[in-house]
């Protein structure tokens, strides 16, 4: 039966020595709490670190603790040394992406020895996967710490059914371009056949910096890069609604509210819940409290700030400097207003187990959530959960993940303290009908996505992406479908074989010159050319002069400017029909508008047409001014008899009835061909494929809906083929 690889950096379950043995109890953090609810399936296998560095275990622990792991918690632990901890965890991991990928730049510490050990450290964990994954598994990797294993699983085993989701936020391009390493870690990511994200500003950031950096396009949520599809989709993690909604019905819960309530003697009660990390913006909600007391005197007395701080990162010394700013302003806080019978500000540097952190629910009446940049903050669904019809109020951070799901909550700006403070008095003053109201819109909404619904939407969504990937392998041109492709070449004794140039025969290049055929294509070619029964077309939209210069010694057919010139088999050029140019002096300025309005773009005239070419050009700002060109190069088509033409990172304009399409067709009628064969990459070679008889085998270059029968992954693939026909 097939298994559901769960892979992240910490196992949910966390060991640690004690005297005459270990401990195993659940771990701490966003993700290991998240996923705990799924852990009691048989399908399910885990793969992580269990908490103890290898280097403070006998081989005989390792073992022991392996057993354990394995028999009562379906888990298989990751053995990591101190050394790796302290230059893959606290170095790369949260030294380099942490403070990078949530907004802090300039905590990011670029080290190169992190970087091998972050590469090492994922090596580590592929060779434990390859020792458990069986056919027809399902591997589902977590979180930032493993961006490399993806692919690296890829590279080992290809068929595999690969899910990888990440639960902080994905950086701006401007932010992400920081990292020195950032395509390896894009290239990693794409191994996945399914890349999730909290929120659709982070799966836009990706998809952005894939664009940017490795020059692929997102087509309705789907990358193609290294002739595989990758589906980039929009997950918010839901959490275990039904045991957060009933929490406050537990009489365990039920009397540490009791407790709480009597030791709080009637105040109002602002709950703050966080991890002490950086990114969570804990001195700025001190400040906004201090400004709400300051500002407001009538609570002065009548309300208190329970600050639940979890330790988090304590060896790291921006996390030590963080707690003492935080010591420091709790103190000054309550030194200035506080008096012999109100703390205004109760401090817990720790965490809570489940009925005690329900309880501090429970009495809270606002709940206060504003980090500077988070993934998710499940705290903030945890609460609105408990308190279902019980009133309360949330105040979060618009640039938490949740606040996307979260609109009926008091949304601030983390870094305006006077907005939180005026947030804090409507919280405080707020109607209980109008509480219940917020409340009861935002669960409906968490009870019906919860963590099991966030779990099967993930899943299925990887299912629906295989059968998508699937769909395109059965046009691959290998296997049975090559075997006959070989066999009816053989066969014939005439044969056409079509071939378009850049991007079929020769990869793309940022400047059209280029792209010259290097002399092992030369001499494909001539090979392929020499052959009595073959007729050799090669068709481009680059000038004659060019084609004449590249190919004019051998012994095949060309076709020019998108089929305004012809030549076939040794003879002379020729118009395909008369042809005028005069339009050009009327757009000519266009084109040049163009270019100068995008830096990077070129204007290329042919004898027939005039070509923008954008590819070197900012993506963002080409795929705008591309929009705006085509709007205006449609304008004139009707009244010009002009045709657009839309390539890779190209606008052409030219003659209605120039078409490569039309040009094959003569090539088509000339003779009666038992064999006919066909490759292009782009929408100008549609048209062609189209026309093309059925029994034609008709190639496409690069995986892509098409009129073509087959397709190949790219240009050396084609060489390739066209290697192994003419052997």
């Amino acid at each position: 039966m097939a298994n559901l690889i769960l892979i992240s950096n910490r196992l949910s379950v966390s060991v640690e020595k004690k005297k005459g043995g270990f401990e195993f109890k659940a771990s701490m953090g966003g993700l290991a709490t998240g996923l705990s609810s799924l852990e009691h399936s048989d399908r399910l296998l885990w793969i992580g670190w269990p908490g103890l560095p290898a280097d403070d275990l006998s081989e005989a622990d390792s073992r022991k603790i392996a057993s354990t792991l394995k028999k009562h918690h379906n888990s298989i632990p990751v053995e990591l040394s101190r050394e790796d901890l302290r230059t893959f965890y606290y170095g790369f991991c949260n030294n380099v992406i942490w403070p990078l990928f949530h907004y802090f730049p300039s905590y990011a510490t670029y080290d190169n020895s992190f970087w091998e050990s972050y590469r090492g450290v994922n090596s580590i964990f592929l060779q434990k996967v390859l020792e458990a994954v069986k056919a027809d598994d399902t591997i589902w990797i977590h979180d930032y710490q493993l961006m490399l294993l993806p692919r690296l699983i890829r590279e080992k085993v290809p068929e595999a059914r690969i899910g990888y989701f990440l639960h902080i936020p994905f950086p701006s391009f401007e932010i992400f371009r920081l990292l020195p390493w950032r395509n390896e870690i894009l290239t990693g990511l794409l191994g996945a056949d399914l890349i999730g994200f909290h929120a659709y500003d982070y799966a836009r950031h990706f998809v952005s910096s894939v664009r940017r950096l490795l020059g692929v396009e997102n087509n309705m949520g789907y990358v193609q890069h290294e002739h595989r599809l990758s589906r980039v989709d929009v997950f918010p993690m839901g959490i275990d609604y039904q045991k957060y909604s009933a929490a406050l019905s537990k009489p365990d819960v039920r009397r540490q509210m009791a407790e709480a309530a009597r030791e709080l003697r009637g105040f109002k009660v602002i709950l703050s819940v966080d991890r002490l990390d950086y990114t969570k913006g804990i001195p700025e909600r001190l400040r906004a409290f201090e400004l709400l007391l300051e500002h407001n005197p009538k609570y002065r007395e009548k309300v208190v700030l329970l600050l639940i701080a979890v330790p988090s990162r304590t060896k790291v010394h921006r996390y030590r400097a963080l707690k003492k700013e935080v010591d420091e302003l709790i103190s000054t806080i309550n030194g200035k207003y506080g008096t012999i019978g109100w703390v205004p500000i109760h401090y817990f540097y720790r965490g809570f187990p489940f009925d005690r952190l329900s309880a501090f629910y429970g009495v809270a009446d606002v709940l206060l959530v504003t980090p500077l940049r988070d993934g998710m903050n499940l705290v903030a669904k945890e609460f609105v959960a408990a308190k279902k019809l019980s009133g309360g109020v949330l105040i979060l951070s618009e640039t938490a993940g949740s606040a996307r799901e979260m609109g009926e909550a008091l949304l601030i700006n983390p870094n305006n303290s006077e907005e939180i403070a005026a947030a804090l008095c409507t919280a405080l003053e707020m109607e209980r009908s109008e509480q219940i109201e917020r409340n009861t819109v935002m669960n409906e909404r968490l009870s019906r996505y919860d963590i099991g619904t966030w779990t099967k939407d993930f899943l299925n969504k990887l299912s629906q992406v295989r059968e998508v990937q699937d769909s395109y392998l059965v046009k691959k041109l290998s296997g049975a479908f090559k075997d006959e492709l070989m066999k009816a070449y053989r066969k014939a004794v005439r044969r056409l074989i079509i071939l378009d140039y850049d991007g079929t025969l020769v990869s793309f290049q940022d400047r059209p010159r280029k792209a010259a055929p290097d002399e092992e294509l030369v001499d494909l070619l001539k090979a392929l050319s020499e052959d009595p029964g073959n007729d050799v077309v090669v068709a481009s939209g680059r000038m004659r002069d060019v084609m004449n210069e590249w190919f004019g010694n051998l012994p095949l057919s060309l076709i020019a400017c998108h089929g305004a010139w012809l030549k076939h088999k040794e003879r002379e050029w020729q118009l395909s029909e008369e042809l005028s140019n005069q339009w050009k002096e009327q757009l000519r300025p266009i084109f040049q508008l163009f270019k100068d309005r995008t830096p990077g773009s070129t204007v290329e005239e042919k004898e027939y047409a005039l070509a923008w070419h954008y590819r070197n050009a900012e993506p963002e700002l080409a795929a705008i001014r591309a929009s705006e060109f085509k709007d205006i190069l449609f304008s004139f088509t009707g009244d010009l008899n002009l045709d657009v033409l839309e390539g890779k990172s190209v606008l052409e304009i030219k003659p209605v009835n120039v078409s490569k399409a039309r040009a094959v067709s003569t090539w088509l009628s000339r003779d009666n061909w038992q064999f006919i064969m066909a490759a292009g990459d782009d929408n100008n070679d549609e048209v062609m494929f189209s026309q093309l008889p059925a029994s034609a085998y008709s190639i496409k270059i690069g995986l892509d809906i098409s009129e073509a029968r087959y397709y190949l992954d790219s240009p050396k693939q084609l060489r390739q083929l066209l290697n192994e026909v003419i052997v």
